[in-house]
């Protein structure tokens, strides 16, 4: 099956929201913020200057992400998800490498992350890619973050 990453759409939005709160609510709990970027996610991300992408795999939607204004060198990769049923298919390691590559497409010099340890096949992959572990703001901006990654691009 190939594999498409397109970009967002209003249609999608319910898809991008749904997405995020199942594994937030399989591992975690959430949080405002969490609330504000999901339910808001044109006004809170795009109109903000970032990006939302979806995995179209197999005419499905299979994952997604979305790339967060930090600062003007970078963005913050959040809310990336893969579906239950379409794990295990290389579709996390296929969008992480579209973002990197659209980050420095649009001129940035870096990808920020906050995750969990908890969460080990994310933070593998983001360490298989390049990521290293960087000093965490107090507090830090999710409740649920006991990690923050850095890549430069």
């Amino acid at each position: 099956m190939a594999l498409q990453i397109i970009p967002y759409r209003p249609e999608l939005a319910a898809e991008f929201r749904d997405m995020n709160l199942a594994w937030l609510k399989q591992y975690f709990y959430v949080e405002p913020k969490d609330r504000d970027l999901l339910n808001n996610a044109e006004e809170e991300i795009i109109d903000r200057g970032g990006a939302i992408f979806f995995a179209q795999y197999d005419n499905s939607i299979a994952g997604c992400f979305s790339l967060i204004p930090y600062n003007n060198e970078s963005f913050e990769l959040g809310k990336m998800a893969v579906k239950e049923k379409f794990q295990g298919k290389k579709i996390g390691h296929d969008l992480l490498a579209f973002s990197i590559q659209y980050t420095r497409e649009q001129g940035k010099e870096s990808l920020v992350l906050y995750s969990n340890t908890i969460l080990t096949p994310a933070i593998h992959l983001y360490k298989k890619f390049g990521f290293k572990t960087i000093e965490m703001e107090n507090p830090p901006p999710y409740a649920r973050s006991n990690i923050k990654m850095l890549l430069k691009v």
